[in-house]
């Protein structure tokens, strides 16, 4: 039995606890990354947020979707990281725009866009941010 020292709490190390750890990865990140991307939409969608927060969300955005990238989505696990960071930056960047209006509509599409129950501390997280 192999054990790892991850944060203070020791663990074996398995492909099963392998497997459990990259899935709960997975999903948080495409939980965060899917919040933080319908924020933005909304946020642009607000006819309360200036042109030049929404010049930022469009160039996030863009971003995003752009094939060409600093580091490639082809990448295993990376190669959305650069996205994930811009698309945060923009976030941050415009927070005061992001209203309870912006945050509810976000929730609930985030919710049908998931088909299953949302993680509300992964939200909390991203929430705090603002």
């Amino acid at each position: 039995i192999t054990l790892l020292l991850l944060k203070g709490i020791i663990i074996k190390l398995d492909y099963r606890n392998i497997k459990h750890y990259l899935i709960k990865y997975i999903r948080k990140l495409s939980t965060q990354g899917v919040y933080i991307v319908l924020l933005l939409l909304y946020a642009f969608r607000n006819k309360n947020t200036p042109s030049w927060a929404k010049q930022i969300i469009f160039g996030a955005l863009a971003y995003f979707v752009s094939p060409f990238d600093s580091i490639p989505d082809l990448t295993p696990f990376l190669g959305l990281t650069d996205d994930l960071g811009v698309m945060t930056f923009a976030l941050v960047t415009i927070a005061c725009y992001i209203d309870k209006d912006v945050r509810s509509k976000a929730y609930n599409q985030l919710s049908v866009l998931m088909g299953r129950e949302v993680d509300t501390v992964v939200v909390a997280e991203v929430d705090g941010w603002l």
